[in-house]
């Protein structure tokens, strides 16, 4: 293998996601706000809402960190009832729900349920989705009900700011240094999502040590005439 090859091979990172690397910004502020308010919620559970990439999970794992919650998820929900679920604590978190619940009459049944246990024992649920749990497909007249109730916090893409300051973040994780040029460089010509941003920082960093060069507008410019931008966009 070649020296340029080994520096080029895909070393696992470890992405920061606590509260202090959360980036607060005008388009997540309000839901930073609604975690930040816990325990004092009006309602057993808070939904934070939005596209991929807008940084959900990451608030989502700052609150479970907080409160000492449990992450579970649709199998879990399904596979114990909500009594043995709640029995090591009323705290929970349930990401990306709708899909699988739109499908499932069963699971709707065992998400009210649990609903109704973690509200009776004075506990708290964090669930995440795509759109507001109102707007989720369930036919489950009752948790319908209570979904459409839940204080609802919607979470925006990344801003020009926000993007700006992440990919610093993330170049910072992989000890890579870049100018403020480069940045808004690179902010003009990617999609701005979370999603978007690790993954061209990783193609970028991989690219730099293969080629041995600085992190520079020329050397991206060069990437992105070889490769097409829209490449540099998927997120598969």
């Amino acid at each position: 293998m070649s020296a340029e090859a080994q520096l080029a091979l895909d070393l696992p990172l470890r992405p920061a996601m606590g509260r202090e690397d959360f980036l607060v910004t005008p388009c997540n502020e309000l839901a930073v706000a609604w975690v930040d308010r816990w325990p004092d919620w009006p309602a057993p559970a808070l939904a934070l809402y939005g596209p991929a990439g807008c940084g959900k999970s990451h608030l989502a794992e700052v609150w479970r960190e907080r409160s000492a919650a449990r992450r579970i998820g649709a199998d879990a929900l399904l596979a114990s009832p909500a009594e043995e679920l709640l029995s090591a604590g009323k705290l929970l978190v349930l990401e990306d729900l709708e899909k699988p619940l739109a499908a499932s009459p069963v699971l709707q049944e065992a998400l009210f349920h649990l609903y109704n246990a973690i509200k009776e024992r004075g506990g708290h649920l964090l669930l995440t989705g795509r759109q507001a749990p109102a707007r989720w497909d369930c036919g489950l007249a009752d948790l319908r009900s209570r979904l459409g109730s839940l204080p609802a916090v919607a979470m925006e893409p990344p801003d020009e700011g926000l993007m700006e300051a992440l990919l610093l973040k993330l170049f910072v994780d992989r000890q890579l240094r870049v100018t403020p040029e480069v940045l808004r460089y690179i902010v003009a010509r990617i999609e701005r999502s979370f999603e978007a941003a690790n993954l061209f920082v990783a193609r970028i960093d991989k690219a730099s040590l293969a080629r041995r060069r600085s992190v520079t507008i020329p050397l991206l410019h060069e990437l992105l005439s070889e490769e097409g931008s829209s490449d540099w966009n998927k997120t598969d």
